[in-house]
Parts: C-alpha cells; structure tokens; sequence
C-alpha cells in the first residue's frame, strides 16, 4: 500500500496567525449524538420482541432476529464504513448514515410484518455504523491539526456516552412503548437522525487533517480506489460465520465452510491489491494493533457472557422478577460509569487492562460463591466487582487503538475494533447456550465462571508481554 505522509490543513477560524487552536469542541455533539445511536437501538429493542411478537403474530425465535439482525449488520459494516471515512472523509459517511438511519426508523414505524422491521434493523445496523469511525477519525485529525494530543475527555466522552445508553436503554424503550406502542423504538430514530444531519452539516468540517484516499488520487481520474471485491469478500466470510455461531448446528456446515473459503480468497486479495480494504500487509507489522483487537474480544467476550448468563440466572436459578434482577445488574454498569469518568483522562492503558483482568477474573470466580438461596448483598457485590473492569477495559482498548493505528487507517481500524466486540458478544452467546444446554441451573453457571474466568486470565496474558502500551501516556506516543 502506498503510505502518504500526514499533511496538515490550515486550522479553521483565522488561527493561521499563530500556534493552531486547540481541540474544536464544536465538533462533540455530533459525535456523540452519532456514536450513541447503534448502543441505544441495540438495548431499546430487548424490551420490545414480546410486544413486537404479539402484535405482528411471531415466535420468540423469530423475533430474535431483530437482535442478531442489527448485529450482523454492524458487525460487518463498521470496518466497511471506517474505510469509506478513510477515504471520503468523516463528513459525507456520517451524514449519509444518518440518512439512511432517518429511512429505517421511517421504515419501521409503517412496517406490518417482521421480514419488513428486520430488513429496517439492518438499515439501522448499516446507518449507525458510519459515526463511530468518524468521531475516531476527526478525534486524530484535530490532533494532527493542532499539533497537539488530542484532550484525554473527548475520548472518555465516546467511552461514557456509549456506557450510560446501556443503563438508560432499557428504561428509555419501556418509556416510549409506554407513550406510543413499541413502533415509537422506530419512529424516535427519525429526529435523531435528523438531528445528526443539521449538526454534521452546521459543525463537521469539510477537510481532514489526515491523508485520504480521495485526496491522494490512487484512482483512475484523481478518484480513489476502492476495493469492493476485498469488502464484499469480508462482508460473506464474517456473515457466514456468524451466522453459524448464532445458530451451531450439524445442519449448518456449510457455514463454516463459506466462511473458510471466503477467508482465503480475501486474505489472498488483500496480499495482492494495491490499496486493499484491510492492509494485513500494515496489520501484519503492528503486532499492537492485533494485540487489541484480541483483548477486544476476551473483553467482549467475559462482559457479555457474564451480563447475560448471570442476568438469566438470577430471573432462573435465584428466582427473582425481571425488574429485580435488573436493579441487582444496576451497580454494574453504575460503577462503569463511575470508573471511566473518574479514570478517563489519564491516557495509560496498561495498568487499566491489566487491572480490568485481573478484576474480570475475580468477579468471575465470585460467582461460583453464589447459590439458589444467595442473599442480595452478595448478588450486589458481584455486580459491583464486575462494573469496574467493565469501565477499565472498553476505554482502554479504544484508547490503545487511537495511539496505534495508522493515521490513513484510523476509521477503517476504529470500525474493526467494534466489530471484534461483536465477535465477542457472539462468543459469549455461544457460551451461555453451551453451558445452560440443560437450564439455566446454579451447576451451569459456575461451568460458565470457569471459563469466564480463564477468558479473563488469558486477556492478562496478553496484555503484559505487549510493551508498546507502556508507552501510551509517557510522551513517547504520537499525537
């Protein structure tokens, strides 16, 4: 691949009498309004398959594919929609996935059948990929823009944004089924998208610091070149085997074998290509990099297991109500809260990974402490424990990733660390469905601390030979 070198654009607002401006805070809101957009439909709908089943006449089973439908799509969509950014720019991708957002949410409010609002969960996945990459991509550019690194807040803002939606998500949606049924869940995405779409126009700006790829001209015609056979090859191969994760059968071998097939072929392409899709070639010379991306998903993997195993529990094996069982999860994601604010604006990682580890590994192996008849104290001290590497670890792998990818690649990396979350999430469903095969029994569950608990030991593991985050908040990282 063709490396160009980071070129800065005169800063914006007569600054180019003097040292740049720092870091333009105009551009928060729609950053954060963007990014929230795929946790808040991603939690909103948990509370709205019975209705939704009822009202359309489908099986649970059926329903659960407006979950595993916004997942694949923005699973596969993230690293697609962080390349266009890398190449057109965070601009023009975020006000065309806010758009597209504003259609789905259009499409599912006058939907009358599920294969409809399914099909408007995937615009959904597709339109809320674009912002998260394009809030990376201008958080570097403003770096390199300036001169200067960028604030530690402005990070741990995507980080904190993205951790409250996962508390207020659930009772959001229970508040808007109450006002309207459950299609306000649709309906409420068309002034939010609309609200991306004035502020992207008013704020974003129209030239990035960083090297584009239609700035560069690789194209033919000064355009850039895209390699849609690289994407649509991705795109096959991760669907396929997520696919046959969510569902693991005998049935389904043609899944994985898709799935291996398509692997091949993209690894061979992207070797080959000139400007690929993913550059294994740059990913294969930045081991740290690669390194995150695998605690991403160990992390992911622990969290979500761990959030929904115990979650059924407690409704099953311990016998409380569903909103019981939530309030005991509460401290959970309040103390994730109260760590990634309190811990955000220092920039090291290593200690906040490893501490998350260790941390995942204890709660993990409290819970094989716990039985049918547990009292509640106990309940909340686990989740307490559980809250704070949940804190430590989301924003330390974002954070890890900002110092370590390449600043060309920054959106399409930005969009691969969140698709290795979702591999994680897929795991750990998978993990639960193994280990509650026969019920969700106290025996399962501290099958799955087991586990968890190893999971946890082998994101340690990982973590402390890597010696290029010792360097991340001493100085010696780029801007």
């Amino acid at each position: 691949m063709t490396r160009h070198p980071v070129r800065a654009v005169r800063a914006p607002r007569g600054a180019r009498n003097g040292p740049p401006e720092g870091f333009d805070r105009r551009l928060i809101a729609p950053m954060l309004l963007g990014s929230v957009l795929n946790p808040v439909n991603s939690v909103m709908i948990s509370v709205a398959l019975v209705p939704i089943g009822r009202a359309l006449g489908a099986s649970p089973a059926g329903t659960a594919w407006l979950l595993s439908a916004l997942y694949l799509a923005t699973a596969v969509g993230q690293p697609v929609a962080g390349r266009l950014v890398d190449a057109y720019g965070p601009r023009l991708l975020y006000l065309c996935g806010a758009a597209l957002v504003g259609v789905a949410g259009a499409l599912g409010t006058v939907a009358t059948s599920l294969h409809v609002l399914v099909v408007a969960r995937v615009l959904l996945g597709l339109g809320t990929c674009a912002a998260y990459p394009a809030a990376m991509h201008l958080t570097r550019s403003e770096a390199v823009r300036t001169g200067r690194k960028s604030p530690g807040g402005v990070l741990t803002a995507l980080s904190f944004a993205n951790q409250t939606v996962a508390v207020v998500g659930p009772a959001l949606g229970g508040l808007l089924i109450g006002l309207g049924g459950w299609r306000t869940l649709f309906t409420v995405n068309v002034p939010l998208a609309a609200a991306c779409l004035v502020l992207g126009a008013r704020r974003l700006p129209k030239r990035s610091a960083l090297p584009l790829a239609a700035q560069a001209g690789t194209g033919t015609g000064g355009r850039p070149r895209l390699d849609t056979a690289g994407m649509a090859l991705f795109a096959v191969s991760l669907t396929a085997a997520l696919l046959f994760v969510t569902e693991p059968r005998a049935a389904h071998w043609y899944l994985p074998a898709l799935a291996a097939a398509t692997s091949v072929a993209f690894t061979v392409r992207e070797l080959r290509t000139p400007e690929p899709f993913i550059d294994l070639r740059l990913l294969r010379g930045n081991p740290a990099v690669l390194a995150t991306f695998a605690r991403q998903v160990l992390a992911f993997t622990v969290t979500y297991a761990f959030l929904y195993g115990f979650s059924q529990w407690l409704e099953e094996g311990r016998g409380l109500s569903a909103s019981q069982a939530g309030l005991v999860q509460t401290p959970m994601f309040l103390t994730a809260m109260a760590v990634t604010a309190l811990t955000g604006r220092r920039p090291e990682v290593r200690g906040k990974l490893l501490t998350g580890g260790l941390l995942q590994a204890a709660a993990c192996l409290l819970l094989l402490l716990v039985h049918a008849g547990s009292p509640v104290w106990l309940l909340l001290a686990v989740t307490l424990v559980a809250g704070v590497p949940q804190g430590l670890n989301n924003l330390a792998n974002q954070n890890a990733l900002f110092h370590q990818a390449d600043a060309g690649r920054m959106g399409s990396s930005a969009g691969l660390l969140r698709t290795f979350a979702y591999l994680g999430a897929m795991v750990a469903s998978s993990a639960n469905a193994a280990f509650f095969r026969h019920g969700v029994t106290t025996a399962g569950l501290h099958h799955l601390a087991w586990f968890l608990a190893g999971t946890a030991a082998l994101l340690v593991a990982v973590t402390l030979p890597d010696r290029s985050l010792r360097r991340i908040g001493r100085g010696t990282d780029r801007p």
